[in-house]
């Protein structure tokens, strides 16, 4: 027996220990509401990406329809819907087939030789869910990219998202990297002058398969010039096929941004520009030609963009670039900025509301059960460590709710010894010796004390499951404490009362 609680005390002592130097060795993680910092919420136009699928999904289906020789007069690409016109509307019930046989994801009818195809609602909202989902996933990389800043990044509602940023300095750089789409083409270059009107004499008709896209504005000879350019539509590769991009120099000593294609983009790459030396090819990105530079020799692995760039702009743009582009434009609905101030008193005020609780509860317990009272508080200190521990090593962030959590456990802690310490009461009530007493209050506190804390778990996995960022923050400071409670109640408490009383038949100011 004896030797048994040497080798428990070993244990608990090791426990305490590591819990110390984990504490120690880093600092827990502040929220928001704690260290101050900016608060967004984004908007995604998720209809923008429904009709970017149209769009494809009218190219495919024209395609799929002239591979088994139906001729396509026209087609008409709607927000809703894509309106096919045959050219020899008797083939429109083939049509339907060969649609409804290869785009499963879509609704079709045919009326007075008229095909009309649109998504499913199914794939409606699967393209929805879909792109809501990577915006939340392209922006957490951008800002871990930027800096180990401990953003929450979470998705609030159908096509909203909440994004909190304790401690930034620089909100509207914040905003910038967060925000930009930064869809990154590259273009072959048809023709290009220094004024739209100018390319549209030129081009009364725009030749099919082009599109004009205007250039960022820049300095020549001291005048303030814009290029406009007449691009191939389909890109040659895009920011999907970039495997990484880092801020530089260019040859002139200002800022820029040099990137590096995946295989197969540097092949895709390679052979358009062995075919273009001596014309332009434009770095577009997000619709706007950054820079066109003339390709001299076949390009393949790397490049580089430049273009009027501060050296923060081209840092940023790196960074964009490297965690890939936005699925679609966000919109930012709401901003809010919290000072440090306001977090500095919210942290003072909750530790000194702690510090009264753990106090009262503490004169309560001795009051209440005298020796085996304090051996409780002692339990609730070594409870409150390995609480403590057990966020900084599982990297929790600390908010504001996190501290409520923390002071309910508190009382909860309590609870399970006030469970504990009365079962015993009423073993010695029955005449039993208090080694009897002790052994049996354990067993017969132990049903009551998992119940209650496997049903608080359950309401605190709902919490962190569907809540936000603050009630995420409630819901681990609670589901960790209350394991922490269940393992100092029943074994840390039990080691202390069975060496203090363990060997004595009674004793005075025992309970």
């Amino acid at each position: 027996m004896k030797n048994d609680l040497k080798w428990k005390l070993i244990g608990i002592f090791a426990i305490a220990v590591a819990a110390i130097y984990i504490v120690l060795s880093k600092p827990v993680k502040l929220g928001l509401d704690l260290q101050g910092g900016m608060s967004i919420i984004l908007e995604v136009d998720v209809e923008h990406v429904i009709k970017t699928q149209y769009k494809q999904l009218a190219q495919d289906v024209k395609k799929k329809l002239k591979e088994n020789h139906i001729d396509v007069l026209s087609v008409k690409v709607d927000e809703d819907k894509i309106l096919i016109s045959l050219l020899d509307p008797t083939h429109a019930d083939k049509a339907y087939k060969i649609i409804k046989d290869n785009f499963p994801q879509v609704d079709v009818d045919v009326s007075d030789g008229m095909v009309k195809v649109s998504f499913s609602q199914w794939e409606l909202n699967r393209i929805k869910k879909l792109t809501v989902q990577q915006a939340v996933e392209t922006i957490r990389n951008r800002i871990d990219e930027f800096g180990k800043l401990n953003a929450n990044v979470s998705k609030l509602g159908e096509r909203r998202i909440l994004v909190e940023i304790p401690g930034v300095v620089d909100p509207e750089r914040a905003k910038a990297i967060i925000g930009r789409t930064a869809q990154l083409e590259l273009l072959e270059v048809v023709d290009s002058a220094f004024s739209k009107e100018e390319l549209l004499k030129r081009y009364p008709e725009i030749p099919p398969g082009t599109r004009i896209i205007e250039g960022v504005p820049e300095k020549i000879n001291g005048q303030t010039v814009k290029e406009w350019f007449l691009v191939k539509d389909a890109p040659i590769v895009t920011g999907s096929e970039l495997k990484d991009a880092r801020a530089s120099v260019d040859s002139r000593g200002k800022p820029a941004v040099n990137f590096e294609l995946t295989d197969e983009g540097a092949e895709k790459f390679g052979e358009a520009t062995a075919k273009m030396i001596g014309k332009r090819i434009a770095i577009v990105l997000d619709n706007k030609v950054v820079s066109a530079p003339v390709v001299r020799s076949r390009i393949s692995k790397s490049g580089q963009i430049t273009g009027n760039f501060t050296p923060e702009e081209a840092a940023d743009l790196a960074v964009v670039l490297r965690a890939g582009a936005l699925p679609a434009p966000v919109k930012i609905l709401e901003e809010r900025l919290i000072g440090p101030t306001l977090g500095k008193d919210s942290i003072e005020k909750t530790l000194k509301a702690g510090i009264f609780a753990l106090i009262l509860v503490g004169l309560f317990m001795i009051w209440r059960y005298a020796i085996s009272g304090f051996i409780s508080v002692i339990a609730l200190l070594f409870n409150g460590l390995l609480l403590w521990a057990a966020m900084v090593f599982l990297d929790v962030t600390l908010t504001l709710p996190g501290i409520a959590g923390i002071i309910l456990n508190i009382g909860m802690a309590v609870d399970a010894n006030v469970i504990i310490f009365e079962r015993i009461k009423e073993e010695l009530k029955k005449g039993r010796t208090l080694r009897v007493a002790l052994e049996e209050g354990f067993k017969r506190a132990w049903d009551a004390i998992l119940d209650a804390q496997i049903t608080t778990l359950i309401a605190a996995f709902v919490l962190f499951q569907f809540g936000t960022g603050p009630l995420k923050g409630f819901a681990a400071t609670l589901s960790i404490g209350t394991v922490t409670s269940i393992f100092t109640a029943l074994f840390v408490t039990k080691v202390f009362l069975d060496i203090v009383l363990g060997g004595k038949k009674s004793l005075k100011y025992a309970f």
